[in-house]
C-alpha cells in the first residue's frame, strides 16, 4: 500500500474526478479530498491509496506536472504526519 499525496488541486475537484485520474494506473483503495471543517469547501490536495507500490510509482511519475482544470497538480509520496502545530486552542501566555 502507498498513499499518495496530491496538491495544487482545482477547488471544484472532486474524489470521482481524482479517482477517475488515478484507475488507469492501477487499483485504488481510498481517495479523500481534504475539506476546510467550517466550509466544507476543498483545501485543494487529497491524498490516493493505491494498492500495488509499482503502480503507485508509475502514477506519481506520470501524474506529477499534469495539468487539470488549469491547475499543475504535484503528486508525490505523502510524507508521514508530524506531530505539532496546527492547534487551534487559546494557549495562557508565560509571563
Amino acid at each position: 500500500m502507498k498513499n499518495i499525496f496530491v496538491g495544487n488541486l482545482d477547488f471544484g475537484a472532486t474524489e470521482e474526478s481524482i479517482r477517475s485520474l488515478f484507475q488507469p494506473y492501477g487499483a485504488i483503495e481510498r481517495v479523500n479530498l481534504v475539506t476546510d471543517r467550517d466550509t466544507g469547501r476543498s483545501r485543494g490536495f487529497a491524498f490516493v491509496e493505491m494498492t500495488d507500490p509499482a503502480e503507485a510509482d508509475r502514477a506519481i511519475e506520470a501524474l506529477n506536472g499534469t495539468d487539470l482544470g488549469g491547475r499543475s497538480l504535484n503528486v508525490n509520496e505523502a510524507r508521514p504526519k508530524t506531530n505539532g502545530g496546527g492547534s487551534r486552542e487559546r494557549r495562557t501566555p508565560r509571563w
